[in-house]
């Protein structure tokens, strides 16, 4: 089965940590209450709490999609009152429904396809085949 990971940046807002954490801990409740083609979705912060990285992994570009749905109106307050500078760099099959989302919420992203690894070029899937400027939006 693809799947399709990715790993979101953010900053956290000076003075804004202890809501930051509360309102990602909404999200992630959210996530496990709600989605069902979710397999990762694990949030770290740096040492100083000034930026955050989230790993996600999805059964492929529909389960982001899912995603999305759910937690929309909590990541929105997350971006509101808490945090900026949200980019996002994906790994795996691209899909142009997907690809429209990104651009509808003007989140900075990069896509990057499989080559080759420990498992074969061949079990790969092929990317989407968007235009490659449609692979990339700067913050």
């Amino acid at each position: 089965m693809p799947t399709l990971e990715g790993f979101a940046h953010l900053t956290v807002r000076p003075g804004q940590l202890e809501g930051f954490k509360k309102q990602a801990a909404e999200c992630i409740r959210i996530t496990k209450e709600k989605d069902t083609r979710t397999l990762r979705y694990d949030w770290f912060l740096s040492s100083d709490g000034t930026e955050c990285e989230v790993h996600e992994a999805y059964t492929g570009p529909e389960g982001l999609i899912e995603h999305n749905s759910h937690i929309l109106d909590a990541r929105n307050k997350l971006f509101r009152d808490y945090a900026d500078n949200h980019f996002m760099t994906l790994y795996g099959e691209a899909s142009q429904p997907l690809l429209d989302l990104f651009k509808a919420h003007g989140v900075g992203f990069k896509w990057f396809y499989f080559v080759e690894g420990l498992e074969t070029a061949a079990a790969v899937p092929p990317p989407c085949r968007a235009p490659a400027d449609a692979l990339s939006q700067p913050v």
